[in-house]
């Protein structure tokens, strides 16, 4: 077996991984990666990025149908769903070969298989025995179900809806969180009939219950079915489809059921727990440096309890490498974290909720403003309609902003400086935002919030 050294020795490949062991070379120290699949992880292969791309075609086709809306002659006469996913798998391949160059020019050492923890300074892959003096464990998620619900046949994660060589007439998802939402604005583009069944009484139910609403009455206009505070009893299924038992006896058929109903972490069986790593539910646990319970051993990523996205494992990943070598970086909680879900109409935020900011101010010291995209050109040159909410601490700083609308995904990070930087609407109101564009929305509200608005009521 051979044995060999290295400063930091990072167990998964995906975001948060190749984040922590790019920075670490960058610092003077010798990394490297174990990965059992692919770098990059879920999100380049069968999360994120693929996923975004059946995105970007979805809208394609929306925006062909609504041609005559603007003055053009066109029509759809279908969707090749094989060109669909080679486009799809193209974008991916692309990436995935970038990857491996930016690895290979960081001069970072790969080692392909399954690795094991041995204990807090030691990594076994095949017959390798890779030696840290600090590892750092990037394992990430994997598609989680109910119990007692099984995966296989025409019940499917979103993993293998990405694969799909067909466009089902007729799909039920579970979830109405990210994936599901997500999932569904492209079928119905596609033109699935697409009911999502969440027990929750919200789709997005993380996000501001304003902005949940409105995406709820976005997808009834976008015939989008959904059944909400109602929850999932048993399935059957055939050889054609599904029949979806309700609890409240509403009984449902199509031709698949998606699950998406979160993610879980991927630990189990690669000798965390037996190396004394403390695990919660499967979680690694970790202190506010992100540091397990066996001194030198961290986790970044999914497998830390929280927000599951890309860009919180790589700050978590960078974070753990400059931790190690020193630099005492500054943690960035997930509540300041930004979120986007890329349905249509998208949803962006940063930050409290009213809500939760009356919680943690009281209700007398919390001030928030609804500013209606109805108002803003460009949003109106491009369809759009939504709303760009902003929630203050009266005389103080911005401490969340909210949206929903097209393309309001590109606005969350002048969002996240205004959250982050703890800005006064006072601050933001003088600075000037190009017009037309869709970032003068947020210009409105710090305006309105400032006591000065110009086009806000």
């Amino acid at each position: 077996m051979a044995d060999q050294q290295f400063d930091i020795v990072v167990l998964g490949g995906g975001s948060a991984g190749y984040a922590a062991a790019i920075r670490a070379q960058q610092l003077g120290l010798s990394a490297a990666i174990v990965e059992k699949d692919k770098l990059g992880g879920t999100c380049l292969h069968r999360g994120c990025v693929p996923t975004k791309a059946l995105l970007h075609s979805a809208e394609v086709v929306d925006v062909a149908r609504e041609g005559a809306k603007y003055g053009l002659q066109a029509t759809v006469d279908g969707v090749d769903i094989d060109a669909v996913n080679a486009y799809r798998e193209g974008i991916v391949s692309s990436k995935y070969k970038g990857l491996q160059g930016l690895l290979k020019a960081n001069k970072i050492e790969i080692f392909a298989g399954e690795g094991r923890l041995v204990d807090a300074h030691t990594v076994e892959v095949g017959s390798d025995r890779l030696t840290g003096t600090h590892v750092v464990l990037a394992t990430g998620s994997y598609s989680r179900s109910l119990p007692g619900l099984e995966i296989g046949g025409r019940v499917i994660t979103s993993e293998h809806a990405m694969q799909l060589s067909e466009i089902p007439q007729k799909a039920i998802i579970l979830g109405g969180g990210v994936i599901g939402v997500e999932f569904a604005s492209v079928w119905r583009s596609f033109g699935v009939d697409v009911t999502i069944v969440e027990a929750l009484p919200h789709l997005v139910p993380n996000e501001e219950e304003s902005i949940s609403k409105q995406l709820e009455r976005a997808f009834k206009k976008r015939k989008i079915n959904f059944s909400l505070g109602v929850r999932f009893e048993s399935v059957t299924q055939t050889d054609d489809g599904v029949t979806v038992k309700l609890e409240d006896g509403t009984e449902l058929t199509a031709d698949y059921l998606l699950v998406a109903v979160g993610r879980g972490p991927v630990t189990d069986g690669l000798g965390f727990a037996e190396a004394g790593v403390t695990l919660d539910r499967g979680f690694v646990t970790v202190n506010e440096r992100l540091e397990t319970s066996l001194s030198g051993v961290y986790a970044v990523g999914d497998i830390v309890p929280g927000l599951q996205l890309a860009h919180r494992g790589f700050q978590q990943g960078i974070f753990v490498a400059e931790e190690i070598a020193g630099l005492k970086p500054v943690v960035v909680e997930d509540v300041n974290i930004p979120k986007i879900t890329y349905c249509d109409p998208e949803v962006a935020s940063v930050g409290l909720t009213e809500a939760k900011a009356k919680d943690q101010y009281g209700d007398d010291q919390v001030e928030a403003y609804e500013y209606n995209l109805a108002g803003n050109a460009k949003s109106s040159i491009i369809g759009t309609s939504g709303t760009v909410k902003a929630v203050r601490v009266k005389d103080g700083p911005v401490v969340g902003v909210h949206m929903i609308g097209g393309r309001v995904g590109e606005l969350i990070g002048e969002a996240q400086l205004i959250v982050g930087w703890e800005a006064y609407p006072e601050d933001v109101a003088p600075l000037i935002h190009g017009h037309p564009t869709q970032h003068e929305s947020i210009g409105e509200v710090m305006l309105k919030l400032a006591g000065k608005p110009l086009h806000a009521i």
